[in-house]
C-alpha cells in the first residue's frame, strides 16, 4: 500500500530531478544565446529567445510545484533534506553533459548527501495530516510554537533594526539568519495551504479565514524585498534547521518515534549538511583558481545574470 510519505518522497526526489535538470538546460541555453550575442553576465539579453533556456525554466517550475506537493504529503523532516539532491544531480549531468569534471572533493560531497537522504528516508516519520483548516489553526495557535514565533520574530527584527545597519554588508549572518527564520515560516504556509486544498478536494476549506492568512503571510514573504540569490551553504544549513524545528514544533512530526529513529534522522541531515558544505566549498576553490564570476546559489535559487558563473566551474 502506498502510503502518505512514500507519494511525498516521490514528489520530492522528482522536484530534485526537475530542479537538477533545469540547471543544466539553462546553462546549454545560456551558452548558446552568448554564442549569437552578448552573453547574460555582461548585460544580454538573447537568451530570452533560446529555446532550451525556456525548457529548463519550465522544468524548474515543475520542480517547484513537485516540491509544493511534497508538503502536503511527507513531513518537512523528509522533503527539506532532499531539496539538497537537485546540487548532486546538476553536477554529475555538468560533469557527463558540459564536460565539468566532478572532482574527488565533489565525489565525497556527493556521497554524503545520498548517505545522509537515505537515513533520512529510512527512519523518517509517518505524516498525520490534520482533518480540516481549524485544526492547523490550532496547532499554529499552541503554545509551544507561539513561544518558537515569538522568539524567531524578535531575532528577526533585532538583525533588520540593529544588526542589518551596522554590519548588513559584511556579515551574512545578518540576511541569511532573516530569510532563513522568515523562509520556515513560509514553508509551514505552503504545507498548510497545499492541506487545506488537498481538503477542500473532500470538503471546502477555502472560505475558512484560517485558509486566507496563511495564504497571505505565503504571499507577503514571496513578495518581499530580500534578495532570493543570497548564497552559501550557511543559508542551506540554517533554512533547513530551521524549518525542520518549525515543523516538528507546529506539525509535532517526531510525536511517536523512538530516541533511535529520531537520532539517525539527525546523523543522517548533518551527513547531508556536510555533503553540502563539502560541494560548495570545492566549487568556491574552483572559482578562486580560475577566476570567473561569483556564482551564487541559494538551496534551488540562482542568479541568471551571471552566465559564466552558473556551473561553470569544475567541482
Amino acid at each position: 500500500m502506498v502510503t502518505d510519505n512514500d507519494k511525498g518522497l516521490v514528489l520530492a526526489v522528482a522536484s530534485s530531478v526537475f530542479v537538477g535538470s533545469s540547471f543544466i538546460l539553462k546553462k546549454k541555453g545560456l551558452k548558446r544565446a552568448a554564442a549569437d550575442g552578448t552573453p547574460a553576465g555582461f548585460g544580454g539579453y538573447t537568451y530570452l529567445l533560446e529555446p532550451l533556456w525556456w525548457v529548463g525554466l519550465l522544468t524548474m517550475a515543475f520542480g517547484e510545484i513537485a516540491n509544493f506537493v511534497a508538503y502536503v504529503y511527507a513531513p518537512a523532516v523528509l522533503v527539506t533534506p532532499l531539496g539538497d539532491l537537485s546540487i548532486i544531480i546538476s553536477a554529475v549531468l555538468a560533469h557527463f553533459l558540459l564536460n565539468e569534471k566532478l572532482r574527488k572533493m565533489g565525489v565525497w560531497g556527493c556521497v554524503c548527501c545520498i548517505v545522509g537522504s537515505v537515513m533520512i528516508v529510512t527512519h523518517a516519520p509517518q505524516e498525520h495530516t490534520p482533518n480540516s483548516v481549524d485544526e492547523i489553526w490550532k496547532l499554529a495557535m499552541q503554545p509551544a510554537f507561539l513561544i518558537y514565533v515569538a522568539t524567531s520574530m524578535s531575532i528577526v527584527l533585532a538583525l533588520i533594526l540593529y544588526c542589518e545597519p551596522l554590519c548588513g554588508q559584511i556579515n551574512i549572518l545578518v540576511y541569511t539568519g532573516i530569510c532563513s527564520s522568515m523562509g520556515s515560516f513560509t514553508v509551514m504556509s505552503i504545507k498548510a495551504v497545499g492541506i487545506a486544498i488537498k481538503l477542500t478536494l473532500g470538503i471546502n476549506q477555502i472560505w475558512y479565514r484560517e485558509t486566507w492568512f496563511f495564504l497571505s503571510w505565503l504571499l507577503l514573504y514571496a513578495l518581499d524585498t530580500f534578495n532570493a540569490a543570497i548564497v552559501s551553504p550557511i543559508y542551506y544549513v540554517m533554512f533547513t534547521t530551521l524549518t525542520i524545528v518549525a515543523s516538528a514544533i507546529m506539525f509535532k512530526d517526531w510525536y511517536g518515534q523512538n530516541t533511535e529513529s529520531i537520532a539517525s534522522e539527525i546523523c543522517g541531515f548533518i551527513t547531508v549538511l556536510t555533503g553540502t558544505v563539502i560541494l560548495h566549498a570545492t566549487r568556491e576553490e574552483e572559482e578562486t583558481s580560475s577566476g570567473t564570476l561569483r556564482w551564487q546559489e541559494s538551496g534551488k535559487s540562482f542568479n541568471e545574470e551571471h552566465l559564466v558563473s552558473l556551473y561553470s566551474t569544475e567541482y
